[in-house]
This record gives structure tokens, sequence and C-alpha cells, in this order.
């Protein structure tokens, strides 16, 4: 799950002698609204279609154009959640890759960040969705999932976010192998975990929507 395994080899970067009304011609063909700048292969940052129609000047060179999101990037060993992170950090759609030498390999779009991020999530698998609130203090993963499995339950995997509500606690979001969660619910709540949540797997829902609206549960968005 390193970066360097989801770069996208079907986005270029642009040269600061390049002008902008290439940079449309090559946004409006991959259907991109960012594209990287590079310079002796190195990351300069990114220019966006929305500056280059606010300037209005298809024969303006790249290099007289101020660049967003120069620190936009991630190394090439580094884990898909990195890619997530700076992309959200800097708001944008595309994140670049560079070695450890700082040279520029490319970029992974979030279309495919997000698709690694599923798969490493178990969203595709089977199962339901359970959420808990809980101070950080009282969080044990060992004890969670030892009373799950005294359910014959799995755990597939777990997520944790900081309660929007309340910043003394975490919201523990766990993948479960079984749909029904009656019984691990009930487990849990007996042994004083609070549950503000669950989602049970629907049926009749075509692969791609069931796998986006798995995601978008998992991460309580």
């Amino acid at each position: 799950m390193q970066a360097y395994e989801f770069i996208n080899s079907l986005i270029p970067p642009l040269k600061l002698s390049d002008r902008t009304s290439m940079a449309l011609g090559w946004m409006e063909e991959i259907r991109t609204a960012f594209l990287p700048v590079v310079h002796q292969g190195k990351f300069l940052g990114f220019i966006s279609d929305e500056i280059i129609y606010e300037i209005n000047d298809p024969d303006l060179l790249i290099s007289e154009i101020e660049l967003e999101a120069g620190t936009c990037w991630v190394y090439t060993d580094k884990h898909i959640y990195d890619v997530l992170r700076v992309a959200s950090d800097n708001q944008i759609n595309l994140v670049a890759v560079l070695d450890r030498e700082n040279s520029y390999m490319g970029v992974i779009t979030m279309e495919d960040a997000i698709s690694a991020f599923a798969d490493s999530l178990s969203i595709k698998s089977q199962g339901s969705v359970l959420i808990l609130s809980m101070n950080m203090s009282d969080y044990h993963l060992s004890e969670i999932a030892r009373l799950v499995e005294s359910e014959n339950t799995k755990i597939l995997s777990s997520f944790i976010t900081t309660d929007p509500l309340d910043d003394t606690k975490i919201k523990l979001t766990l993948k479960m192998d079984k749909p029904d969660l009656k019984h691990v619910k009930a487990t849990l709540e007996r042994f004083g975990h609070r549950i503000i949540d669950h989602y049970q797997e629907e049926t009749g829902i075509s692969p791609d929507a069931d796998r986006i609206g798995n995601l978008l549960r998992f991460l309580d968005i």
C-alpha cells in the first residue's frame, strides 16, 4: 500500500516553458482540474484550470503563473493513508510522489487513493459496520475484539476518529464479517460500551454503489 504503487501514468507534468493553452488542452483531455508542474525533475506545485481561466491569456507561460499546493506531495514509500491526508490538507484531488532524492516520480489521483483505501479497510467484504463512542483512555481494541469474537464474529478492520461533538472522546468504527450484529451489540453494551450507530449491509445494490456507500458509512461521512 505504498504511494509508488498507485502512480497514475496517464497524467503528464507541465514544464515552465509550456503555455496555458496547452495546459488547458491536457486538462480537458484527461478530465482533471489540476496538473503538476516540474522543472529539471523537481516538483514545483500544481496549476489549476480556474487560475488559467481567470488569467485568460492562452499564450502566457506557466513560469509566469503562481503555482498552488507546493507542499502537496509524499515520498514513494509512504502509505496510502498519508496520500489521503496530504490531499485533504491541501484540498486538491492530485498528490505528487517524490523519491527520497526529491525527484518527481508522478501523481496519484484521489479516485485511485480512495479505491486503495477502501480495499485496505475491507470495505468490499460482506458484513456490517458498528460505531462506538468512548474516551481515548478507555480504548482497548484487544478487549473489544475479545467480546466481538465471543459472539462468533470477526473484526475485519477498525478506524478511529475524533468525536466532533466532544473532543475528549473518540469514535471507533468497526467493520464486522457478519450482517447481523444483534448479539454483538448486546454483548458490548452489557460490558459498558456505548454504541452510537450501526449499518447493516443491504442487498440489491450495484457493486460500485455498494462499495462507495460502504466506504462513506465506514468513514461516517
